[in-house]
């Protein structure tokens, strides 16, 4: 089978890595790409968001999959774009992705499933959100509507930085507060047949302790030891069917991946958001787990073969990834300083890094050019010996005023060895 993946940052070279590793696989593309993903797949610089671009770059190529990453091609129609031209890909069409293109559509969509979720307001006006902060109280959740990169939203107990989002942001969805810790599960879907992979945890906020502005993700890492038993079932039942129910219903049949967010509170799994794609980063460490090859399946979820696979194979083991950050992220992130030390990375045995945000530098080097720059992965036998090498690979990469969390998995591991 001959793939191409669209986009070019750390779940995109997760992705690709996943697909070379496949024997089904016989030649991989990807576009735009980045230098990590160069190894492993040829890369093709066009704009990943123009329909008629893609479905020329998969013809040409004669692409048998197309697997799209980021969530703004899915949003700007691509899918569409490519199916009426016959080639097989792996993501929603533009009517299905605005689960994840408006928070308000997504809530409206829950509502009407009976899916267990945060209380929410959409606002447009500044009276409007002032009544919705007022109802739903400190800690203030407000949410941009529409699209992002994972960093539109505000958690704080200051009532005038809400304001001010709101403000920047147009309309928005305000929320109640959901208490508990946060699990992130994928699942696979056809349209009729959907299929869980692993729960993992991430890490959205920029500093240790979960302090300072949210951003796409800091690390994350597989298996979740302290989730509770069931919880994939539960959430396949209480969310993730009556979802696809509600989707035909409204004729958006829903072909692809839908990442559900979950916050574990004390009245049982609650729905933070839906996203249309897989996550960055815990693609990273959930793909790393798979055993069963990703060609096929990804595909299916377009031809309608789910409920052939019945279900996936999973190594033993976890996986852990860290996000080695640039300086000023999540703010104005400093691009251009050179990246050292990813060979001695990735000859520590069991841990490798992808590439997230970075470019060729004119002397042949690596550069940063992006505010997540590199995601170093460590595997191992169990979440301790993963998170271990994760940050061995961290220690040899050098990166001028770069800045990494140092508390991934670190709860978790506790919680095992307590």
């Amino acid at each position: 089978m001959k793939a191409l993946v669209l986009g070019g940052g750390g779940r995109e070279h997760a992705l690709v890595r996943a697909l070379s590793l496949d024997p089904g696989i016989t030649d991989l593309h990807c576009a735009p790409g980045n230098p990590g993903i160069s190894e492993l797949a040829e890369n093709h610089v066009i704009n990943v968001t123009d329909g008629l671009a893609v479905t020329e770059l998969a013809a040409r190529i004669r692409a048998e999959l197309v697997v799209i990453g980021p969530e703004a091609p899915l949003v700007a129609g691509v899918p569409d774009a490519l199916r009426e031209r016959g080639i097989p890909v792996f993501g929603p069409d533009q009517d299905a992705a605005r689960l994840e293109g408006s928070k308000a559509f997504a809530k409206e969509v829950m509502e009407a499933a009976g899916v267990p979720t945060a209380k929410a307001r959409a606002c447009r006006t500044a009276s409007q959100v002032a009544e919705a902060l007022d109802t739903f109280g400190p800690p203030y959740v407000v949410k941009n509507d529409g699209l992002a990169a994972g960093k539109g939203v505000v958690v704080t107990e200051d009532r005038a930085l809400a304001e001010r989002h709101a403000r920047e942001c147009g309309r928005v969805v305000v929320e109640e507060f959901l208490d508990g810790p946060e699990v992130s599960l994928f699942v696979l879907s056809d349209g009729k047949h959907a299929l869980p992979l692993l729960p993992a945890q991430d890490f959205k906020r920029a500093h240790d302790g979960d302090l300072g502005p949210n951003t796409g993700g800091m690390g994350a890492y597989s298996p979740v030891p302290w989730a509770p038993a069931g919880l994939t079932d539960e959430v396949m039942g209480s969310v993730v069917r009556p979802t696809l129910v509600e989707m035909n219903r409204r004729g958006a049949r829903y072909q692809g991946l839908l990442y559900v967010g979950l916050s574990l509170t004390s009245q049982g799994p609650r729905v933070i958001e839906f996203n249309a794609r897989f996550g960055d980063p815990e693609t990273q460490v959930i793909l790393d787990r798979l055993s069963t090859p990703v060609g096929a399946v990804l595909q299916a979820t377009d031809t309608g073969g789910l409920g052939a696979i019945g279900s996936l194979n999973w190594k033993t083991g976890a996986a852990v990834t860290v996000v080695v950050a640039a300086e000023n992220y999540p703010g104005d992130p400093v691009k251009g300083d050179l990246v050292h030390g990813l060979d001695a990375a990735n000859a520590l045995e069991g841990a490798y890094v992808l590439h997230a945000g970075t470019a060729w530098a004119p002397d042949g080097g690596v550069k940063a050019n992006g505010g997540r720059v590199l995601n170093a992965v460590g595997t191992g036998a169990d979440l301790r010996q993963a998170r271990d090498r994760a940050y061995a690979a961290v220690s040899r990469i050098e990166l001028r005023g770069s800045f990494h969390r140092t508390d991934i998995a670190e709860h978790a591991v506790t919680q095992l060895q307590a």
